[in-house]
């Protein structure tokens, strides 16, 4: 049995990072539909402001979606792809018909307080399986959502 995958990286190292890749990725996919309910659905004063942040946050999401895919395949595995896989793995709930903009912004920092401790396990790992492609990815991530959570905890008054 091969020791190394196509891209010259340890198998079984490989297959570890690609199975909690999919993690974050469920998670991610209800992450994602959070925040469109939340452009959609949002109410109040805050409305345009908020609308257009939402629009953001869930382009930013689908980005990284199709990125965390693209990397399960590059490592030599199969993304998850059902919305019934995504449910099961996923540790981010869904958030239906919120429509208050400092419940949406709640929700959406109960969700990095998923992503985040994901991401920096996956920085772990694939540090020490020198996999930088998945290393970089998740360094950038962080770095993103960190800000992202100062932000969104400042309009929250936090």
């Amino acid at each position: 049995m091969r020791t190394q995958n196509r891209i010259g990286l340890d198998t079984e190292a490989s297959q570890i990072i690609a199975e909690k890749l999919n993690e974050l990725l469920a998670n991610y996919q209800v992450f994602y539909m959070n925040s469109r309910g939340f452009h959609w659905n949002i109410k109040g004063e805050d409305f345009f402001e908020l609308h257009l942040k939402f629009e953001e946050l869930y382009n930013d999401s689908l980005v990284k979606i199709d990125e965390i895919a693209e990397r399960v395949l590059t490592l030599g595995f199969v993304p998850l792809h059902t919305y019934s896989d995504y449910s099961n793995v996923s540790k981010i709930g869904e958030a239906k018909n919120v429509t208050g903009g400092k419940e949406a912004i709640t929700e959406i920092l109960k969700g990095y307080e998923v992503l985040l401790p994901l991401e920096r396990e996956l920085l772990d790992l694939s540090g020490k399986s020198e996999d930088e492609g998945t290393n970089a990815l998740m360094s950038d991530y962080i770095r993103e959502q960190e800000k992202l959570v100062w932000m969104y905890s400042a309009y929250l008054g936090q």
